[in-house]
């Protein structure tokens, strides 16, 4: 790995729940509770699952490419160009960490109801090291 992975890796590992594996198609998987976050290919690109509706809404505010290789499905791509890419890359896996761990968390409603769910881990905030907390 490079710098650019070994930071990636770094700040995700510190999330709560976080793992690493490898990823099928090669690269390194994250995954939260069992579930996919997304993946690196090296140091150039990052692949993340998301609902159709995100995906587009990520693509639209030029957050996201299309996917590489399924561009019709909610999964999005996020190219790396170098070291100043890394906070772009973590804010979209932060985005997955929060959806894929608010399953079960109470939340409140605009009048002040609570929903019910079960409840998580705290979300992540980035290291002072990779720039200011998210």
């Amino acid at each position: 790995m490079s710098e650019i992975s070994d930071k990636l890796q770094q700040e995700l590992l510190s999330w709560p729940g976080v793992t690493v594996h490898d990823h099928r198609f090669g690269g390194i998987e994250f995954r939260i509770n069992g579930r996919e976050m997304g993946h690196l290919h090296g140091d150039k690109l990052a692949d993340l699952p998301f609902p159709k509706d995100v995906g587009k809404k990520l693509i639209a505010e030029g957050k996201a490419s299309p996917h590489h290789f399924i561009p019709r499905s909610g999964w999005i791509s996020y190219y790396i160009k170098g070291i100043d890419d890394i906070q772009g890359a973590i804010e979209l896996f932060q985005m997955q960490y929060e959806r894929l761990t608010s399953y079960g968390k109470k939340k409140v409603n605009n009048n002040n109801e609570t929903l019910e769910k079960s409840n998580l881990t705290s979300s992540p905030t980035t290291t002072a090291s990779l720039g200011e907390p998210m």
